[in-house]
């Protein structure tokens, strides 16, 4: 039913000091494979156009319309051989590191000709800036890596800032796993506009989702890390289609939370529905039988004249079936269009998925409402068919 790529990265909004996991995917996708999502707004359409969840809109005061500048920061990139590879004589490295809040850090550092440390900056926008955001300003703390060769070690070649020790770990542990410095990697920020409000009751208010194309424009990566599946089947289909996806580095997980809950959800609304149908159709039959006996007594004096003018007893009975049998192709009719409608709302507010109409059911459904309308006339009929001609003429 549907197929919702999903990358995600951490980004960073510098304004507030406040980093987000972002999620790049395809919107129109998302619509189809999680409709629970309820959007306050709109779903973005144009590029650089993100959707907020609510959690973030609430912390940061962002609204419909609003304009958020979001921060990549690269994080470090495997690549073979040691990072030690790196360390030579002037080489400019880059590396990056969790810090306060798990927000990163990032640090570049100039080697001199010796392969030590000859000029060090530090990226720590994302830290509190009355704590972490000091450790690229303090000259002392600066000061300690000058001339140092790496790796580093905490409390041995270098002391933390005070009152900023994580974030001091963290330049440390960015600067040991330090690269070369890539300049297609380095951190790049873009504005965006909030179109929705993203509201589903779970994790997902606390993300921040774009389109992939805008975060590959800006991450300049385009990998997936989950494909989200919609799709309808029972669960031994559903188990036979994971097996022959897994392999070849993908694995696929069915939410069987999700699939159980709803085959319950499911056999309960049948059997209601089934329940419901079964006392329906009874009420029917007796309100059917009970508008036409009304209809018999009131043409009682003119079937009793019939008859005396030689009307057979075939011919009555034809009459008063062929009435009731096209009420019950007219409301077989009816009910099954309501009831497509009816069914399609139960589906989407339930379900969240609408459903299909089927044409075989219509012919079915007015043959079904014929046959117990007919079977609701035989009474009447048979009460018609003896009325005795003399005793209506003589007024009994």
């Amino acid at each position: 039913m549907g197929a919702s790529p999903y990358r995600y990265v951490r980004l960073d909004m510098t304004s507030r000091q406040q980093s987000f996991t972002t999620a790049g995917t395809d919107f129109e996708q998302v619509q189809k494979t999680s409709p629970y999502f309820s959007v306050e707004g709109s779903y973005p359409e144009a590029p650089r156009e993100i959707l907020v969840g609510r959690e973030i809109a609430e912390t940061i005061g962002a609204r419909v319309g609003s304009d958020m500048e979001l921060t990549w920061q690269p994080t470090v990139r495997e690549a073979d051989g040691e990072a030690s590879d790196d360390w030579t004589p002037g080489a400019v490295l880059s590396g990056s590191a969790k810090g306060f809040g798990d927000a990163m850090v990032v640090v570049t550092a100039t080697l001199d000709d010796e392969a030590k440390i000859a000029e060090i900056k530090i990226d720590a926008s994302t830290q509190t800036p009355e704590y972490g955001g000091r450790t690229a300003e303090d000259a002392l703390f600066l000061k300690q890596f000058i001339g140092k060769s790496l790796p580093l070690t905490m409390g041995g070649d270098v002391d933390a800032l005070s009152g900023a020790t994580v974030t001091s770990t963290a330049v440390v542990e960015a600067l040991n796993a330090a690269r070369a410095a890539d300049a297609a990697a380095q951190p790049k920020t873009t504005r965006y506009r909030v179109t929705g409000i993203l509201v589903t009751g779970g994790e997902e208010e606390g993300y921040v989702f774009m389109s992939t194309d805008d975060l590959q424009a800006l991450t300049g990566e385009d990998v997936l890390d989950v494909a989200e599946l919609s799709v309808s089947a029972d669960e031994e289909q559903l188990n036979a289609y994971a097996e022959a996806l897994t392999g070849n580095g993908v694995t696929a997980r069915l939410v069987k939370r999700v699939t159980k809950s709803e085959t319950a959800v499911l056999g309960k609304l049948q059997a209601l529905v089934f329940l419901v149908t079964v006392v329906v159709l009874i009420l029917t039959m007796i309100c059917v039988s009970t508008t036409m006996m009304a209809v018999v007594s009131e043409r009682r004096r003119e079937i009793g004249l019939r008859k005396a003018l030689g009307a057979s007893d075939n011919s009555i009975r034809g009459e008063f079936l062929g009435e009731g049998m096209f009420l019950g192709l007219l409301g077989g009719a009816l009910g099954a269009v309501l009831g497509f409608v009816f069914a399609q709302v139960v589906s989407v507010n339930v379900f969240h998925a609408s459903i299909m109409f089927r044409p075989l059911l219509l012919p079915v459904t007015v043959l079904v409402s014929m046959i117990i309308a007919a079977a609701s006339c035989l009474m009447p009929i048979k009460r018609a068919v003896a009325i005795d001609p003399a005793l209506v003429l003589k007024g009994e």
